[in-house]
Parts: structure tokens; C-alpha cells; sequence
């Protein structure tokens, strides 16, 4: 009897699991709606790639130019949001932060972001849906009003936040297409549990939200969409973990204890600006592109701009394979081991940026090189141009110094010494209703 009751046990266990290893992100092969998914974002991959990168770069820099300098009759507007109520340092900023009315005109961000996740809109055509309850409880079936039951939604939705909040999200949360995560009014935390995962997905705003202390989770049976759930396994503990998704924009968050990355971008993922954001307090930062093997990882276009990366952090700021990342007008405040670091030939474009080396005399190289001779690496195009060294920092460039990205008229970066205050409001920022923000 004994032995029929353990039989009729591992019977049990065994169908389980067979029904229920759905949406593994690492073993999805019998799942109809996660391979549909993947083969929709290999495709939005390649319409979103830009065969010419530097038309992307260069209009950055200018509109950066236009922002400090005046231009076009912007002179008048510019000196009254920098020494006025409003302290718009920069070309996103000076888009929308000098408005009393952002709070009824919201959605006036998504007109406002450069680089390469230029395109990105959000939920702007959708309508707004307020998060009012912080839990977590039921990842099948989310509670409405829940940040989990917002995010699953078919439809693009603009997700606001009722006030301020601190959300321990039980296990991941799978992100939908289509939306923007909007925590300007209020104070919201997404802390002390598992992170944001946006797979297979495209068109995502996450904007002016803490990001902090994520954990791994167990796994288990989550909800990714109205139609369908399935078993994950367990979550690395990223902040936010991008997996073969499209224009995404991160604006005006903060980040930092993480147990494993804060922000890693994976598997061809495309079209991507990270702005605004403050990160501190962490060892391996960002990671863009994981896998030596995976070649799909050159379609990889992503841009860091107006960032402060903090006190506190190790490596990782990024590091890169394959791809092409064009990192701008950031401010870099130390590092233990290294700032930029890749492996396997990607391109890194370096310009105005702001580098404080280490007291540590071995640790002053701003760049990093792995698994390759210096034969080989120094095929690859590294370059650093207007960036200002602080400390002993030096930045390592390879490629052909005869390399030209464009043609002559490539537009120059603004200088790494106005770095400090076009990322002068990095992290969330405090806006009250009619008020400037």
C-alpha cells in the first residue's frame, strides 16, 4: 500500500510539473506564447535597429548644444528654466519639467526622449490607471489597484501612483508592451523583494521610481499577461532585467543594492536610453549583453546619458559585448575596479563625459577589456572624445585611430566639464502639483 501511495506521489509531482514549465524564459520550447513572443521581438529588434547611429548621436549632441548654449531663439526660455523656479539642466528636462500643469499634461514626457530609445511612447495612447495598493499577494490572479495587475493589461495604460508607497513585489514582475511607470507626485519604492523583467516586450517608460535592495526570487507560478501564466524559475535579483525587448526608456530613477545587476540588457535587445538616473552602492552595475556566444547581441544600441554614477559602486558602468552604446554627459563620481568594460568587439562611443579615477593607483583606467590579447582588442573601436579626466583617469582607446564614425560634420559633444550639471537632478525627482517639478 505503501508503495502505491509513493507511486501515485511521483505521478502527481511529475504531471505538475510537466503542466505548469510554461514561461521559463530559459526553457520556453514548448510554450506557444512565449515562442510567438520571441519571434514578434526578434522582428521589432531589426525595424528598430539604426543602420547609421551617428544621425542618433549627432542629434543628441545637438540638441544638448541648443540646451546650454541657446539656439533658435531658445536663449530667452533656457535662461528662465535654469535661474527661474524650474532647474532644467538639459534637452529631456527642458521638454516638460518647467510646467505647472505636468500634472494634467503627463503624458507630455514621452515627447521628450533622445538617443536611441528615441521612439519610445509608453502608454501615451492609452488611458490612465492609478496604482492605490502597494501589495503583492496573488501572482496568479493580481489584485486590481495592484502595481502587478496594471502591468499585466493588454491595453497601453499610463501608471500613476496615488501616493507615496513602498512595493515588495513577492516574485518578478512580468511586464506587458505598452506602458509607462510614472512615480512623479509620489515617493514609490520598489524594495526588499524581486525586480521588473520586461521580455519580449516593446514601448516601456519606467520614470521617477527608487529602485533598491532587490532579491532572488523562488520562482513559481506568476501571471505575465490576461491570457497566460506559467512556472519561472528562480529570478537573479536584478533590478531590472531587459530580455529581448525594445525601445525602452529609464528616466529619473534611482537604483543601488541589487543582489545581482541593476540594470542588465540581454538577448538582442534594441533601441534603448537610459537617462537622468542616479545609481550607488553596488558591485556589477549594468551588463549589456550576456552571452560570448550569443552574436544576436550586435543589434544592441543603447544610449547612457545625463547619468550620476554614485558613491559606492565597483564595475559595471557598463559592461558591454557586441553592440554599439554611445555613453554621454554622465558623471562619473569613482569606481573601485574599473568604470567601462567589454568583451567580444563592441563599440563604445565615449563623449563629454565626466571621470573621477580612484585614489587607488591600480585602479585609474576608466576601461576594461576581457578575454581578448591586445591584438585583438585593440581592433576594436573605443573612443573617447571631450571627456574629462579627474584623478589620474585615463580612458584607453583602441580601433583605428584613422576610425571615423561619420563624415566630417559629426557634431562634437558638450564638454565633460558641463557633465556635473546636465546631471545635476539625476534620480527621482520631487514634483507637487501645480507646482514646477
Amino acid at each position: 500500500m505503501d508503495t502505491i501511495r509513493y507511486m501515485t506521489l511521483v505521478l502527481l509531482i511529475f504531471i505538475y510539473v510537466v503542466f505548469t514549465t510554461k514561461a521559463d524564459h530559459a526553457n520556453f520550447e514548448n510554450d506557444e506564447v512565449w515562442q510567438k513572443r520571441a519571434k514578434e521581438a526578434n522582428t521589432a529588434a531589426r525595424l528598430a535597429y539604426q543602420p547609421n547611429p551617428m544621425s542618433v548621436t549627432d542629434n543628441l549632441n545637438n540638441r544638448v548644444h541648443r540646451s546650454v548654449d541657446g539656439s533658435n531663439n531658445t536663449r530667452r526660455d533656457l535662461k528662465n528654466n535654469i535661474f527661474g523656479a524650474c532647474m532644467a539642466t538639459n534637452p529631456i528636462d527642458q521638454c516638460w519639467r518647467c510646467q505647472k500643469n505636468w500634472d494634467k499634461n503627463r503624458k507630455k514626457l514621452a515627447d521628450c526622449v533622445l538617443g536611441f530609445g528615441r521612439k519610445t511612447t509608453g502608454g501615451k495612447a492609452g488611458k490612465i490607471y492609478v496604482v492605490t495598493d502597494p501589495s503583492d499577494n496573488d501572482l496568479v490572479n493580481p489584485k486590481k489597484g495592484t502595481l502587478r495587475h496594471a502591468l499585466i493589461q493588454s491595453e497601453p495604460l499610463w501608471i500613476i501612483f496615488a501616493h507615496d508607497m513602498s512595493i515588495r513585489l513577492a516574485e518578478e514582475l512580468i511586464m506587458t508592451s505598452n506602458k509607462t511607470i510614472d512615480g512623479r507626485g509620489a515617493q514609490v519604492h520598489i524594495a526588499n523583494g524581486a525586480g521588473l523583467t520586461l521580455q519580449y516586450i516593446s514601448n516601456v517608460i519606467i520614470h521617477n521610481i527608487r529602485v533598491h535592495d532587490i532579491k532572488k526570487g523562488n520562482g513559481g507560478l506568476i501571471r505575465d499577461s490576461l491570457n497566460h501564466y506559467g512556472q519561472r524559475t528562480q529570478s537573479d535579483g536584478d533590478g531590472i532585467s531587459i530580455f529581448g525587448s525594445t525601445n525602452i526608456w529609464i528616466d529619473h530613477v534611482s537604483m543601488s543594492k541589487c543582489d545581482d545587476g541593476l540594470i542588465d540588457i540581454v538577448e538582442a535587445s534594441t533601441a534603448i536610453t537610459i537617462s537622468n538616473s542616479h545609481f550607488a552602492q553596488h558591485n556589477e552595475v549594468m551588463l549589456f549583453g550576456a552571452s560570448d556566444s550569443y552574436k544576436k547581441d550586435q543589434i544592441m544600441q543603447i544610449t547612457l546619458a545625463f547619468n550620476h554614477f554614485g558613491k559606492g559602486l565597483k564595475q559595471r558602468m557598463p559592461r558591454v559585448r557586441y553592440g554599439f552604446v554611445h555613453v554621454v554627459n554622465n558623471l562619473y563620481t569613482r569606481w573601485e575596479m574599473y568604470a567601462i568594460g567589454g568583451s567580444h568587439g563592441p563599440t563604445i562611443l565615449s563623449q563629454g563625459n565626466d571621470f573621477t579615477a580612484p585614489n587607488n593607483p591600480f585602479a585609474k583606467e576608466v576601461t576594461k577589456r576581457d578575454y581578448a590579447t591586445e591584438s585583438v582588442w585593440k581592433n576594436w573601436v573605443w573612443k573617447s572624445e571631450g571627456d574629462v579626466m579627474r584623478n589620474g583617469a585615463f580612458f584607453k582607446q583602441s580601433g583605428n585611430p584613422r576610425h571615423k564614425f561619420a563624415s566630417d560634420s559629426m557634431i562634437k559633444p558638450k564638454p565633460g566639464k558641463f557633465a556635473s550639471r546636465l546631471a545635476k537632478f539625476s534620480g527621482p525627482l520631487k514634483c507637487i502639483k501645480n507646482k514646477e517639478c
